[in-house]
């Protein structure tokens, strides 16, 4: 493996839920409970909630192990409070009370501003992080990726039953989530100034509060030397989001080795490709990162493989990329099987069961 292989992170959020699969307010609990033994556990937004962050991980078999460990931890956490661990983009039962807001000033402060933004958008993402040089570096990774986006959802899409129901969207959440004014998919940017001229414009205009709540699909982490990529559900299993992780870093690693320059795709184009992304999902159909036209969403996952398979090669992990991608294009994805689990009896209880992370 080469010296100079680029270094990730992987963060995942989850819902805590009852034993009946309900939205519990034991988040906070539940992180307070758990053995913080690798990676990093915190609160999130609201109570129902828990997150998880690895280290920074080199090899996929690192993020594998702290996120499978860390998984862990949280659902015996879970269970010591009488609840359930769920990795679902979405809240799949539906809710007679809205789920309350972590008691921290930073949350409370949002929840104020943004009202029922803030407290209906309860989503649960898989964010990976890209260590990069410098922030002018990211910048030219954000604009290169872009076309790229709407595969990279289908592969995590894992929130088709959201409120007792098929919502005929794949992931539902991305259109959840997109309820905030800073959502969504990133311009094409040209330079680290156009994208600081955007951000000080939002916070001017009350937009957002402050630079945490940068929300584009792909940005710059304010915190970390990395671009960080947002638009993904949280992955049904660990698998399946060290694949979505290592896919996201070799693509980042085929940009940073071309001088191609990037798309000028629209952003009111490449929106509505995201939208289309979001609601066919990997058993659909999906815009193609080069023409832009509809075809099978699995055929234009191996493509971006084909394409990222010199820097998948060179971390060794193609034939880890390939043979995932091959599962989900078998097996369907988390949201495929969301819906195939539904559709027995029309109960998302029963897409509950199949989710909930089991305490070792």
């Amino acid at each position: 493996m080469n010296n100079d292989v680029l270094t990730f992170g992987v963060e995942e959020e989850f819902f805590v839920v009852d034993r009946e699969g309900h939205l519990s307010p034991a988040g906070d609990a539940v992180v307070d409970a758990a053995d913080e033994e690798q990676g990093e556990l915190q609160q999130e937004l609201t109570r129902s909630q828990a997150e998880s962050a690895t280290g920074i991980c080199t090899t996929r078999d690192e993020a594998e192990r702290q996120l499978r460990t860390m998984r862990t931890e949280l659902a015996e956490g879970a269970a010591t409070r009488g609840c359930r661990l769920l990795p679902s983009g979405s809240a799949p039962l539906a809710e007679t009370v809205l789920p309350a807001i972590t008691p921290n000033p930073r949350y409370q402060r949002m929840s104020e501003h943004f009202g029922a933004t803030a407290r209906t958008s309860h989503t649960c993402g898989c964010h990976v992080h890209i260590a990069v040089p410098d922030r002018e570096t990211g910048i030219r990774v954000i604009d290169h990726v872009r076309p790229f986006l709407p595969a990279l959802l289908t592969v995590t899409a894992n929130s088709a039953i959201c409120d007792g129901y098929d919502t005929g969207y794949a992931s539902w959440r991305y259109q959840q989530w997109n309820r905030w004014p800073s959502a969504g998919a990133p311009p094409l940017f040209g330079s680290l100034d156009h994208y600081e001229s955007i951000v000080d414009a939002w916070l001017r205009a009350g937009a957002i509060l402050d630079r945490a709540m940068i929300y584009w699909d792909v940005r710059l982490s304010e915190k970390q030397p990395t671009v960080e990529f947002r638009l993904g559900d949280v992955a049904a299993t660990v698998g399946e989001a060290v694949l979505y992780g290592v896919l996201i870093r070799g693509l980042v690693g085929t940009i940073l080795a071309s001088d191609e320059r990037p798309s000028k795709l629209s952003n009111e184009v490449l929106r509505a490709q995201i939208w289309c992304a979001s609601r066919e999902g990997l058993s659909g159909r999906c815009p193609h990162f080069r023409t832009g036209d509809l075809a099978p969403a699995r055929d234009v996952l191996d493509d971006v493989v084909a394409f990222t398979a010199g820097a998948l090669a060179e971390t060794g992990d193609l034939d880890f990329v390939r043979d995932g991608c091959a599962r989900l294009a078998a097996e369907g994805g988390g949201a495929d099987r969301q819906r195939t689990r539904f559709t027995k009896r029309s109960a998302a209880e029963d897409v509950v069961d199949l989710l909930a992370v089991r305490p070792s």
